[in-house]
């Protein structure tokens, strides 16, 4: 596998909060890019949902589009 290469800056973002609460690097890292795959996954399992409803044929009528932005017209 490849090394992770991270740019200086960030390398520094990481340092400077792993010192401020008194964690390692690795783990603020680590937390960071869970929180990533997570919200990530989450779009992709929502996006499969609504293909799935597209693909039935489940989409708003025009009338109910209108009154949407109706709504939320300024």
């Amino acid at each position: 596998m490849p090394a992770l290469i991270i740019e200086q800056k960030m390398q520094q973002q990481f340092h400077q909060l792993a010192t401020e609460t008194q964690r390692t690097e690795s783990d603020i890292i680590h937390e960071a890019l869970a929180g990533y795959l997570a919200a990530d996954r989450h779009y992709v399992e929502v996006l499969k949902l609504r293909i799935a409803a597209a693909d039935r044929g489940e989409f708003a009528s025009d009338a109910e589009v209108e009154a949407f932005f109706a709504e939320r017209s300024v």
